[in-house]
């Protein structure tokens, strides 16, 4: 949501309500008030609390009991605890994961399987049509321009609608401050590539995203894990002390919505973090892809939002909330904004003209934020459908994370269980999952894995319920 716009006041009304459910006044099985009790206690009309409960409704928080009222859905945490952190080493460390990954990335691919390995969104949920329609109108508008080189840093329409969208997120950014990107992907190894040499040091979350992984494998980098908290992410104790006894070229994260946890940092962390760096003159890469997908009515702050040196490199896309395929991403990298410029053109050129023409114009009249609302509203139900689940099938012992946004879940499964091998007997059985330890340099997290809540339907239920039973079976 672009600062400035006008929160709808049932969404306040839902958002207050679910964070009394969350900390425990109402508890699993409670009455909640009456639509007439909390259009009075919050000053609202009738109409404006029963779509505030019918949002909480769609996200599971609550339910309507004929002749009764609305109750708190039992076992709204359905009885799972949350992962627990795991100390990595303490050590950097040479990544070697590429292997692995490539072999998870080729079956998440297979149209055949069930979808619950990679972290792609549902299309069904995406503006195919109206992108399409856009796509065929600008270049058809545009003409020579639509199939012609754009400069390093993209299309200024985009910059444009991108640097306005950066106020919800709390940034000040003009337009030729941003460069675009083939997706969030290239926009982090052309930030790796500006700021280390080959053979530095790399701070990251334990676990992380398996890409980064793979990107520091490439660019022939060391990492460092610091271990993260399942509900607000990298421990910054440990972050301090390892920059303290290394000597670290910089810092790859994720703050919000992290990657596989769902973890988001809280806004004081990322002012200290901010600083952190500061006295460290550190570089920090910023990897927001998941920020316009938080389950609250406000967009969460970046990191960049406190950063008064340029040293926060904010990296992200378009890929998990319009287009994954038209691979649009961009950077705003601060002080080191010519390196990257320089960067991009010797890798690419430049980015493909045409999708970046018709995202512009979406950006500009065709109803993002609307579109952003409807696929929250659908991927913390589904997250809350894909926990319970879980609860019911999975052995005894599992845990899960309770993310804040985004539309990945993060499961530690009993001890006995090993991801790789549950993953060889998924994929017999036509699923495919993400097994733990791609999400680590040294293959730890055994027995963890990632699934993908992005889908759901009666087939994801029931190819959760045999995962469960493949899970149980490795006894």
């Amino acid at each position: 949501m672009v600062r400035g716009e006008k929160i709808y006041r049932y969404e306040k009304v839902a958002a207050d309500l679910a964070r009394l459910i969350d900390q425990g006044t109402f508890r699993p099985g409670d009455r909640v008030p009456s639509l007439r009790g909390i259009s009075r206690r919050m000053q609202v009309s009738i109409s404006t609390a029963l779509e505030a409960y019918r949002l909480l409704e769609d996200r599971q928080l609550i339910e309507a009991r004929p002749q009764s009222g609305y109750y708190v859905r039992r076992l709204s945490n359905y009885g799972l605890k949350e992962p627990k952190p795991i100390r990595p080493e303490k050590s950097p460390t040479t990544v070697s994961v590429d292997e692995l990954v490539q072999m998870v990335i080729r079956d998440s691919r297979n149209r055949n399987l069930v979808p619950l390995g990679a972290a792609v969104p549902n299309p069904d949920n995406l503006p195919v049509d109206k992108l399409n329609r856009l796509l065929a109108a600008v270049a058809r508008r545009k003409g020579v321009q639509s199939i012609s080189y754009e400069m390093a840093n993209g299309c200024e329409a985009l910059r444009v609608q991108i640097a306005r969208r950066l106020l919800a997120a709390g940034c000040s950014a003009h337009p030729q401050e941003l460069v675009i990107t083939s997706g969030c992907q290239e926009a982090v190894a052309l930030s790796l590539m500006a700021v280390c040499r080959p053979g530095d040091t790399v701070a990251i979350e334990s676990p992380t995203y398996f890409n980064h992984l793979q990107t520091l494998e490439v660019l022939h980098l060391k990492a460092l894990e610091i271990p993260s908290h399942p509900a607000s992410g990298i421990s910054f104790a440990a972050l301090e002390t390892a920059l303290k006894k290394h000597r670290i070229g910089a810092c790859l994260l994720i703050p919000n919505f992290s990657n596989p946890l769902g973890s988001l940092m809280p806004d004081e962390q990322k002012q200290a973090l901010a600083e952190l760096i500061v006295r460290h003159d550190l570089p920090l890469i910023e990897d927001d892809i998941y920020g316009d997908l938080g389950f609250a009515p406000e967009r969460p702050p970046v990191v960049k939002a406190f950063d008064k040196k340029g040293l926060v490199i904010l990296c992200s896309s378009f890929s998990k909330t319009l287009a994954p395929g038209y691979r649009i991403g961009w950077i705003h990298p601060g002080r080191f904004q010519a390196e990257i410029e320089r960067l991009k053109t010797a890798c690419t050129i430049a980015t493909a003209t045409a999708p970046q023409l018709a995202v512009a114009e979406f950006l500009n009249n065709g109803g993002y934020d609307h579109h952003l609302r409807k696929i929250r509203r659908i991927y913390m139900g589904q997250i809350w459908s894909m926990t319970q689940a879980v609860s019911k099938f999975f052995p005894p012992g599992t845990r899960v994370t309770r993310p804040a946004g985004g539309f990945v879940l993060w499961v530690e499964l009993p001890e006995y269980v090993d991801s790789l091998k549950l993953y060889e007997l998924a994929l017999q059985a036509g699923i495919t999952i993400a097994p733990g330890p791609i999400f680590s340099i040294r293959r730890g997290y055994r027995n963890y894995i990632r699934l993908n809540a992005a889908f759901w339907s009666e087939k994801i239920e029931k190819a959760l319920a045999l995962l469960g039973h493949l899970a149980e079976n490795l006894k």
